[in-house]
């Protein structure tokens, strides 16, 4: 008989950690492989985590609703074989440093999150009643913060697993409540030295009163963020380049041809993909932008998984990855693109759909910005920011001599890690991928 250590698996690039939120199978319950053993929660997906041997339970390490980080081990399986390679190192062994460091950091960050939830349970006067519908931490957490009873939260549809309302559903709901219980919300007022929450005054004002400050703490997925971007700025050396692209012939290929691709495939056709088809075939022109750096190692990847970042509906984003992108025609790269976008803003994505991303682009004219410096998705080399799409007078060469038109122009700004990526060759790519969607041929765009 053998012990496999099942420990929690890495549920994306900017995951850490997740929530335990219901345990399918107890203690001695026989598994098989891919039975659903027990819920887990992140600020991404909510999911299932599936068995990877057969056998019975031994032990739960965690209770519901105990925050777990990844590799930690969840619960010992008793298998009729040994499995030596899965388990876990002799605790008796004195730690080394980095392991101290790493144990003392969990520890500030759990003190820290302890504090959090007993700050906020002070805030509340009128505690959320129990209830028979399962609700996350966080869910439980905005809910408390925002006065919302027990009743009303019940009424609120979900669209997570089995109906569960996601952290999106409650936002959602909130920018568009009929009414606020102005007892269970505060104001902070300012104080001589410093801002202390205030009962006083609990009728909050869109927007706020003058001289008022609004304090909001950040959320987890903010927290995961921030850390994730700082973490990238010290690791790699950021360097840009930018190039303007005339998109014009493919602006006009796009009008022509969206009706008639919508009625076909019952896709709409988006610029992302045409933004895609450029970038896997520059990719495969410089495929060290297609790499990680490990330690001294460059490590120049086989698979062409692209990443594209996507709003969320509470203004964060995720980046969901279109594995072998290389392998699609552009018919099955814009279903791909409608449906991670779509599943991602529904909070619908799994945690497998989050990881493995070999490059990343993000649209940024979606939002009105013409350029930007983004910051690269570790551990990746690259990351490409497409600017909005404009009317620009422009000098156009013609054989009768040049004369001033107008013609659709776009900024792309190139972020790579000047480590291994030297100028010439983040320079040339962002080049190669405006001259292939210059050169758009209408009739392969493959």
């Amino acid at each position: 008989m053998g012990q496999y250590h099942f420990k929690l698996p890495k549920m994306g690039e900017s995951v850490t950690e997740a929530t335990v939120t219901k345990w399918l199978k107890q203690v001695g319950d026989k598994v098989i492989l891919d039975d659903p053993i027990v819920e887990i929660a992140t600020d991404k997906v909510d999911t299932d985590v599936i068995s990877e041997v057969e056998g019975v339970i031994l032990e739960q390490r965690f209770k519901e609703n105990d925050v777990v980080q990844v590799g930690e081990t969840l619960l010992v399986i008793e298998t009729e074989e040994e499995i030596d390679s899965i388990s876990l190192p002799d605790q008796s062994k004195k730690p080394t440093e980095p392991e101290k460091n790493k144990k003392s950091e969990n520890e500030v960050v759990a003190s820290i999150l302890e504090e959090e939830m007993d700050s906020i349970d002070n805030l509340i006067t009128s505690p959320v009643e129990p209830s028979k519908r399962f609700y996350s931490p966080l869910i439980k957490s905005i809910s408390k913060k925002e006065g919302i009873l027990q009743e009303e939260l019940d009424r609120i549809p979900g669209t997570g697993k089995n109906q569960r309302l996601t952290k999106s559903d409650l936002l959602d709901y909130l920018k568009n409540r009929p009414f606020k219980d102005s007892s269970k919300t505060e104001v902070y007022a300012k104080s001589s030295n410093d801002l202390t929450p205030s009962i006083e005054n609990p009728i909050v004002t869109e927007p706020l009163l003058k001289g008022q400050n609004q304090i909001l703490e950040m959320t987890r997925m903010e927290k995961l963020i921030s850390e994730h971007m700082k973490s990238s700025i010290e690791t790699s050396a950021h360097v840009q380049s930018f190039i303007e692209a005339d998109v014009t012939d493919l602006w006009d290929w796009r009008e022509k041809e969206k009706e008639l691709f919508l009625k076909r495939e019952n896709e709409k056709l988006t610029f992302t993909p045409l933004f895609v088809t450029a970038i896997i075939k520059a990719l495969r022109d410089y495929p060290m932008l297609n790499s990680s750096v490990e330690n001294e190692r460059i490590i120049i990847k086989k698979e062409i998984n692209i990443g594209m970042a996507t709003a969320l509906p509470d203004g964060n984003l995720i980046v969901p990855v279109i594995k072998n992108a290389d392998h699609l025609n552009l018919v099955g790269l814009t279903k791909a693109v409608n449906d991670l976008a779509n599943r991602a803003r529904k909070n619908q994505l799994i945690p497998e759909e989050v990881q493995e991303g070999t490059y990343t682009f993000t649209n940024i004219g979606n939002f009105g910005s013409i350029m930007g410096t983004p910051i690269i998705n570790q551990p990746q080399v690259g990351i490409l920011a497409i600017g909005i799409i404009r009317k620009m007078p422009s000098v156009i060469e013609t054989p009768n001599g040049d004369f001033i038109g107008v013609r659709r122009k776009v900024i792309l700004s190139h972020s790579y890690d000047h480590r291994i990526i030297n100028g010439a060759t983040g320079g040339l790519f962002v080049k190669r991928v405006a001259e292939y969607l210059e050169n758009w041929n209408e009739n392969s765009p493959f």
